[in-house]
């Protein structure tokens, strides 16, 4: 597995959680920390990476009691993508090499919110994380 490079600021499909027991544990277990930073709360822990897996895995929830509509929350879904995707070197340079960040950003506004405010809170909660690490 090559490192995380500066210039590659794609989001890849393997970045994304999408194993139950990789959400379950992350949920369910008691290992999990929490940081809030109006309108997102970051939910993150520590795992086992796999020998094919990468650094940081990804999920983005937008729950429908904060929009009823689909395409208000893949709105904002995209802001918080786009926030992460421009500075996720800032976790992949503290994650140790055998272990994986499992990472959710949870939407808490009943509101949208301008993309430059959303990008300032999804760094904040990515350098406060990284200083836990």
């Amino acid at each position: 597995m090559q490192r995380h490079t500066l210039k590659e600021r794609t989001f890849k499909k393997r970045e994304r959680m999408v194993s139950l027991k990789l959400i379950e544990s992350l949920f369910g277990g008691g290992c999990s920390q929490s940081v809030a930073a109006f309108p997102l709360r970051a939910v993150y822990m520590l795992a086992e990476r796999h020998s094919d897996g990468t650094p940081v895995q990804l999920l983005i929830s937008v729950p429908k009691k904060r929009f009823k509509h689909a395409v208000d929350r893949n709105r904002v879904k995209r802001q918080v993508r786009e926030a992460y995707r421009q500075h996720k070197d800032l976790l992949y340079q503290t994650v140790p090499e055998d272990q994986c960040l499992l990472l959710a950003f949870i939407w808490l506004s009943d509101d949208h919110w301008p993309s430059k405010e959303v990008e300032e809170r999804v760094t904040s909660l990515m350098r406060r994380i990284s200083e836990k690490i």
